[in-house]
């Protein structure tokens, strides 16, 4: 299953999707389905770093979910993410997991690769992230929903991003021309493409013995 709230986000104006969000707070018949819109919203404070009024949100969602299990799980997912954006990723790390494990109960698949993502970001050791993003690609690979199988794109950069920093040059680079290929699939998304071509150029170079910059430090996909 995607995500019904995606087409209302655009991580390069955090104002109009904050607008977006407000409307459609206002068309929700159901508790539910408000919850998981301010759990969006507590998303947008969030990447402003307003934690506070992010926190606020999330009360106001919790308080709202009622038996709602997207909700649930999106309230999870955005509380580990204040508190990983706040440095504290080992608080956040349980919340993750949790969200994981409550999104593939319900059969909400692009939930479930989010949560492995944000997993695999909060792991403390190179063996819990591999094993996070893994758990991403499989359900990624395995759906034939378009919006769950983005999430490729964002997982493999950063399998390649693991590769790279342990000097796996060619690990990184088959993962980094693979998130190439898998962003090439949403046009829509420029950005992305241009960092995935960016992240295969670096590790092309890392291979042939050319000094490569820096690879690029996961991103929150977009």
């Amino acid at each position: 299953m995607g995500d019904r709230l995606r087409r209302l986000w655009n991580f390069d104006d955090l104002d109009a999707t904050e607008g977006r969000l407000r409307a459609q707070l206002e068309s929700e018949a159901h508790e539910g389905g408000q919850a998981e819109v301010l759990t969006q919203l507590a998303r947008v404070h969030g990447l402003r770093d307003e934690f506070a009024g992010a926190e606020r949100l999330l009360e106001e969602a919790a308080r709202r979910a009622g038996a709602s299990q997207p909700a649930r799980i999106r309230i999870d997912l955005e509380r580990g993410r204040l508190l990983r954006s706040a440095g504290d990723s080992a608080a956040a790390l349980p919340l993750f997991m949790s969200a994981f494990h409550a999104a593939i109960a319900a059969g909400e698949q692009f939930l479930a690769a989010d949560a492995a993502h944000m997993a695999a970001l909060a792991a403390p050791d190179r063996a819990g992230k591999l094993d996070w993003t893994q758990r991403g690609i499989d359900i990624a690979e395995a759906s034939p929903d378009r919006d769950v199988a983005y999430w490729l794109g964002p997982l493999l950069n950063n399998l390649g991003v693991e590769y790279a920093e342990s000097g796996e040059h060619q690990k990184a680079l088959a993962a980094f021309e693979r998130a190439l290929e898998i962003r090439l699939r949403y046009p829509e998304n420029q950005d992305a493409i241009a960092w995935a071509r960016e992240s295969v150029e670096e590790a092309r170079a890392a291979v042939s013995g050319r000094s490569p910059s820096s690879p690029e430090e996961p991103r929150t996909p977009r």
